[in-house]
């Protein structure tokens, strides 16, 4: 059997594992887009990234310093003052007045007034996350970390099915007992209904779905509680008139007719996707995104993109890694959404991915409109595909490739503003 392990409300969980006046309370955890990095001054931050996953966002940066009032507080030349931000994770507590993740923060005060928002902590988050997958390493043979509060754990030959109930529970008792930290789990044969089994789970429970429960199970549940299942799937699926699990899992014609990934949906929801716990991943990607208030000037949002592209330079080097696909994405205040990607077969440098950003946003800036977020990432690693990298251009690019590692070693020890190149002031 396979178990999904889910930590409950982390962020708040965690501030409480160090503060336990937060107990019993409507607690939130608020979040806005990080903006210093955009500053022209030197600002000091490290950049971290503690634990590996599909959905561990690589690029934090520690805030616990800040208060409430010059995290979200923004003040105008007026001296008024507005609230900011959105919110990332709430208690029970918070989410019985109705409190929702990615709630405008203003919304969420005045809907429970007495809410205490806390800034991030992402050292603490991480710190906590990695002392759990230590712990979880030790007592399951194979655990795959899925996101920096989910993992998956595979008990076939180290627990009998009839024992894995209480083996469970007794897990959950333990991570209380460790860790202050309530967590809920759901166990199944299928990796996926297991994941799905932690939402009816919820909260600090332990569900089973044994494999010839499966499709009893699927039958009443609405698609779009299914992990996988977003909002183009959701589109597809309800022009069919199929609104729950139990009417999906009867069309298996119409998912294989979407190719692989609708094969490989179809499995995963009636449970027979045979798919393993993973204890290594490899990276598919590094990426990174701001949102910011509209910007007209182009100068400066090409300066801000550059300023990004150090970023995912940074963590190129730090994962050793060479990407040949380059994608960029800029969205504008009026809707407008350019993208483009590139590849690229020479090898990576930081001066490398900043000319191709370059050029990328060159090629896709309009005449007209105010950006509001930049989107960036890399992928298709030259390991992964088996490819070649250019010869042509190797002497001068390996130069570069030198450069940008004895930059990086300068970033690691220091900052990751330590040095910038002149196109990000």
């Amino acid at each position: 059997m396979i178990i999904h392990l889910d930590l409950d409300t982390f962020f708040v969980s965690a501030h409480r594992t160090v503060d336990i006046s937060l107990n019993n309370r409507p607690v939130a955890v608020g979040g806005r887009s990080n903006l210093k990095i955009f500053e022209k001054e030197k600002v000091g931050i490290k950049l971290f990234n503690k634990n590996q996953g599909a959905f561990v966002n690589p690029v934090f940066y520690n805030d616990k310093a800040q208060s409430f009032q010059n995290f979200f507080i923004d003040h105008s030349d007026d001296g008024a003052q507005k609230v900011r931000g959105i919110i990332v994770t709430s208690s029970y507590e918070a989410r019985a007045k109705g409190v929702k993740t990615g709630m405008p923060l203003a919304e969420a005060l005045r809907l429970c007034p007495d809410m205490e928002v806390l800034v991030p902590d992402y050292m603490l988050y991480h710190d906590l996350s990695h002392k759990l997958y230590r712990f979880l390493q030790h007592e399951i043979p194979s655990v795959e970390q899925f996101s920096i509060d989910e993992f998956f754990g595979d008990l076939n030959g180290w627990v009998r099915e009839e024992d894995v109930f209480a083996y469970a529970t007794r897990l959950k008792v333990l991570i209380w007992q460790k860790f202050r930290l309530p967590i809920s789990i759901g166990i199944s044969s299928s990796k996926w209904i297991a994941k799905l089994a932690t939402k009816y789970a919820k909260p600090n429970g332990v569900k089973m779905v044994r494999r010839s429960e499966i499709s009893d199970f699927i039958e009443d549940i609405p698609i779009e509680n299914f992990p996988g299942i977003g909002r183009g799937y959701r589109k597809r699926l309800k022009k069919h008139f199929i609104k729950t699990l139990g009417e999906a899992s009867r069309h298996k014609d119409l998912f294989y007719s979407w190719k692989t990934p609708g094969r490989v949906l179809y499995h995963r929801i009636v449970g027979d996707d045979h798919e393993a716990v993973s204890a290594a991943q490899d990276r598919k990607s590094i990426g990174i995104s701001r949102t910011f208030d509209p910007i007209c000037d182009k100068s400066e949002v090409l300066r801000r993109i550059m300023i990004l592209a150090r970023h995912i330079a940074f963590l190129v080097l730090k994962q050793r890694v060479h990407p040949t696909s380059y994608y960029l994405k800029v969205n504008f205040d009026q809707g407008q959404r350019l993208k483009i990607r590139v590849t690229s077969e020479r090898l990576f440098s930081e001066t490398l991915c900043k000319a191709l950003f370059h050029d990328m946003f060159e090629e896709i800036k309009p005449a007209s409109g105010c950006a509001t977020k930049i989107s960036m990432s890399v992928s298709n690693f030259s390991y992964q595909k088996k490819r070649a990298l250019s010869l042509l251009s190797f002497s001068e690019d390996y130069e570069a490739y030198r450069l940008s590692q004895s930059l990086h070693t300068l970033r690691e020890k220091y900052t990751l503003d330590i040095v910038k190149y002149g196109s990000e002031l």
